[in-house]
């Protein structure tokens, strides 16, 4: 095996490089894109990026047009020119949402009819994938194999790194001990990380479940805010107590503790969604004005989890029909769907109206 990086290292890599403010280069043949996250920009490596050669743009999703009042002429993305005037903190106000009351005013935005975008598009989903948000500056650049070693920058080839977002990362077991819980004590925590060196998820077993009977599972996905700080805006803390309660009870149960806060946009993001929810937005509008869709999670990591620790039918604790559709699609026989019902309060009526009425929640 080489010591050289295989194409998912050098994307894992470039996620890193991203957030830290780095740029990457997406090559396709002789076609290449020099690309840097519009949240971690500074004004130095903007200006680097300029001196290198005209034509740099900002591309953002279709969701963060609409916000914009922009059409979007690639579909689910617009290329915007960066007019030479502009700077690093009108690129970010471009991306930043929470920017749209304190800098209102931000065209003329021209954008671009011409041209391939589906470098582009590949870029976002890279940012999205680094749990940034989904916007970028783009220079397209000519030779990108010997501009991208010149630079020193990860260089991601776009059929690689198009495979590598669309794929599920088989997920790996790391650690497990016995953890005695107020819910049971027979209890048992599983580590499991994705072979790309992703997050890491957690399956919560509770007692001995027979594999060979629909065991009682909950696909939970993480709420740093609901789980652990007891937040009334969600129901996801009482639904955590409620599900190992309940497998408490019964004496078995699985709960996969799925690291995919806010609906797969990252603690920053979900928070960043909250401050626009205080401005009236409700959860699924926010999201949009971000530049994310509704719910940017992969349910297929628990589907891979139950089958990884000898489960192929389940009882599945939830009000998402989603959830059901993807275990089934996976492989995994959902032999009852089991209601997931908690108290609804002053704080989380709105939030969870909306996920009855704009995500189909059977509440």
């Amino acid at each position: 095996m080489s010591l050289l990086p295989s194409p998912t290292e050098t994307i894992a890599r470039a996620r890193s490089d991203l957030r830290v403010g780095l740029p990457v280069v997406i090559t396709d043949g002789a076609r290449g894109l020099l690309v840097l996250a519009a949240e971690t920009l500074s004004a130095a490596r903007l200006a680097a990026l300029r001196a290198l050669a005209e034509g740099a743009v900002v591309a953002i999703t279709q969701r963060r047009a609409e916000t914009l009042k922009t059409p979007a002429y690639d579909g689910d993305l617009v290329r915007l020119r960066l007019p030479p005037e502009m700077g690093a903190d009108w690129v970010r106000a471009l991306a930043d949402p929470a920017r749209d009351l304190s800098a209102p005013l931000k065209g003329p935005l021209i954008g671009l009819r011409e041209g391939e975008a589906d470098l582009h598009r590949l870029a976002l989903g890279l940012t999205k994938s680094a749990q940034l948000l989904p916007a970028i500056v783009a220079l397209e650049i000519a030779d990108p194999k010997a501009q991208g070693n010149q630079l020193g920058v990860a260089l991601l080839q776009a059929a690689h790194l198009a495979q590598d977002l669309a794929l599920h990362h088989p997920l790996l077991p790391v650690a497990a001990a016995r953890l005695p819980m107020e819910a049971a004590e027979a209890g048992r925590l599983h580590i499991f990380r994705p072979e790309n060196g992703g997050v890491e998820h957690y399956a919560i077993e509770i007692g001995r479940p027979d594999r060979g009977q629909p065991v009682l599972a909950r696909l939970h996905s993480a709420c740093f805010t609901g789980d652990v700080l007891g937040s009334l805006k969600c129901d996801c803390g009482p639904q955590l107590r409620t599900a190992l309660a309940e497998m408490g009870r019964l004496g078995a149960g699985v709960l996969l503790y799925l690291n995919q806060e806010g609906r797969g946009i990252g603690l920053t993001n979900k928070i960043r969604a909250y401050h626009l929810q205080d401005q009236g937005f409700d959860t699924v509008e926010a999201n949009h004005r971000l530049g994310f869709e509704d719910d940017e999670r992969d349910f297929r990591i628990g589907a891979d989890l139950l089958k990884r620790m000898g489960f192929d039918a389940v009882r599945l604790m939830t009000n998402n029909p989603r959830k059901v559709a993807m275990m089934q699609a996976e492989g995994i026989s959902v032999a009852e769907r089991v209601p997931l019902i908690t108290e609804t309060g002053r704080h989380n009526a709105h939030y969870l109206a909306v996920k009855r009425d704009k995500s189909g929640h059977l509440l």
